[in-house]
C-alpha cells in the first residue's frame, strides 16, 4: 500500500512513519505543515527510504492536497495532522479551530474528491483513518468508569472541543457520503521524540537543568498513558483490519496519577544521572505545586476491550517499561531536544494565565 500520513512530523506521526517503513513493507507519504512541534529529525531513520516522500503543505489548502493526492495516488488517508496542546489551546483557541476543524474538513473532501475518481478495487479498499484523543468523552472525575466507543462526548477544553467537532465531520462524511472512515481515540501519549511542552519530556529536561518541576493544582489527576510505539501498531491494525465507519479506543492500561508519573521520572533520573544539578541530591526534590489550569480534567481512563477482542491489539509496554525506555531516550538523544529548546521555544508552562 501507498499510505498518506498528515501530520507525519510529529509525535505519534513520526513513530507511526518509522514503524511503516521500518517494520512493513509500505510506501508512505508524509505530509506536513512543519509548525512549531513538526520536527524532520525525528525521521532521520527512514527518510533515505526508497518507500518515503515527504510534502511541505497545509492541510487547510484544498489546491495542495488535491496536487498532492494527484501526485502520490495514496491507498489510505492516516490523518493525524492537529493542534494537539490543551495549554495552548486555552491561550490561542484560533489554531485550533483552524487547524482541527477546518483541516479536517479540508482533507476530508479532498480525499473524498480524490476516493470518487477511483475505479474498483481501489476504491472499495481506500480507507480514511481519523486519529483523536480520549479527551473528547470529558472528565471521569468520582467514579471508575472507562471511556467506551459510547460514551457521549463532553469536551472541556479548545483543544478538545475541536477534536469532538473533527471526530463528528468525520462520521457525517462516512453516513452522508458513504466515505469509507475510521475514528480512533486514544489515551495520552508519551515515549521518545515528544515535544517538551508535553508533562513528560517536559520534566525530563526540566530535571537535567536543575529547574523546578511544576505539577498543576495537587498532581493527583489521572491519565492512562500509552506508549507510542504501542499506538503505531494499534493504528495500522485499525486501518488494515478494523471495520468502516467503526471507532476503535486505544489505550495503555497505565493509570497513573500525574504526580506519580513525575516521582517515577524522577527516580530513574536518580539511578541514571551522577552528576546532579547544584544543590540537591535527589530530583524530587524540584517538584513544585502551582495554580491549576482552567478547567483541568481530573481523570482519563480508557476501555480497550473492542480493539483487543475485535483486532486482537495489547499494548507491548508497561508504564514501568515504557517510562525506562522514554527517560533513557532522552538521556541518550540530547542532540535531538537540544536542537529543540535552542530554538523560539523557552521550557514553561502554558495555559495558567489569568
Amino acid at each position: 500500500m501507498k499510505l498518506l500520513v498528515t501530520g507525519g512530523a510529529g509525535f505519534i506521526g513520526s513513530a507511526l512513519i518509522r514503524y511503516l517503513v521500518g517494520e512493513t513493507g509500505n510506501e508512505v507519504v508524509n505530509l506536513d505543515k512543519l509548525t512549531y512541534a513538526g520536527n524532520l529529525d525525528s525521521l532521520s531513520s527512514v527518510s533515505d527510504s526508497p518507500r518515503y516522500a515527504f510534502e511541505q503543505a497545509d492541510i487547510c489548502e484544498r489546491e495542495s492536497l488535491d496536487k498532492i493526492f494527484s501526485t502520490h495516488q495514496p491507498d489510505a488517508v492516516i490523518h493525524l495532522a492537529a493542534e494537539s496542546h490543551v495549554d495552548r489551546s486555552i491561550d490561542g483557541p484560533g489554531d485550533f479551530v483552524q487547524t482541527n476543524l477546518v483541516g479536517t474538513y479540508s482533507m476530508l473532501e479532498a480525499s473524498r474528491t480524490y476516493w470518487s475518481s477511483l475505479a474498483e478495487p481501489a476504491r472499495d479498499k481506500f480507507r480514511f483513518l481519523h486519529v483523536s484523543t480520549d479527551e473528547v468523552y470529558g472528565d471521569l472525575a468520582g467514579c471508575d468508569d472507562l471511556f467506551r466507543e459510547d460514551t457521549s462526548y463532553d469536551p472541556s477544553s479548545p483543544y478538545a472541543a475541536t477534536k469532538a467537532g473533527s471526530d463528528h465531520l468525520v462520521r457525517a462524511w462516512g453516513r452522508t457520503f458513504k466515505f469509507p472512515v475510521l475514528i480512533t481515540n486514544c489515551s495520552n501519549n508519551y515515549g521518545p521524540c515528544q515535544f517538551p511542552e508535553k508533562l513528560i519530556p517536559h520534566m525530563i529536561l526540566n530535571a537535567l537543568k536543575g529547574k523546578p518541576l511544576p505539577m498543576y493544582g495537587d498532581g493527583r489527576q489521572i491519565r492512562d498513558w500509552l506508549y507510542v510505539d504501542d499506538h503505531a501498531r494499534a493504528l495500522y491494525r485499525v486501518l488494515t483490519n478494523g471495520k468502516p465507519g467503526e471507532t476503535y479506543n486505544i489505550g495503555g492500561l497505565n493509570e497513573k496519577m500525574n504526580i506519580d508519573v513525575v516521582r517515577e521520572i524522577c527516580s530513574i533520573l536518580d539511578e541514571k544521572v551522577v552528576d546532579k544539578p547544584a544543590g540537591i541530591k535527589r530530583f524530587e526534590e524540584l517538584i513544585t505545586f502551582v495554580k491549576d489550569r482552567p478547567g483541568h480534567d481530573e481523570r482519563y481512563a480508557i476501555d480497550a476491550s473492542k480493539i483487543n477482542n475485535d483486532l486482537g491489539w495489547v499494548p507491548a509496554e508497561d508504564f514501568s517499561s515504557g517510562i525506562r525506555k522514554t527517560v533513557i531516550w532522552y538521556l541518550e538523544n540530547r542532540r535531538w531536544w537540544q536542537r529543540v529548546v535552542d530554538g523560539s521555544y523557552r521550557l514553561e508552562r502554558l495555559g495558567a494565565r489569568d
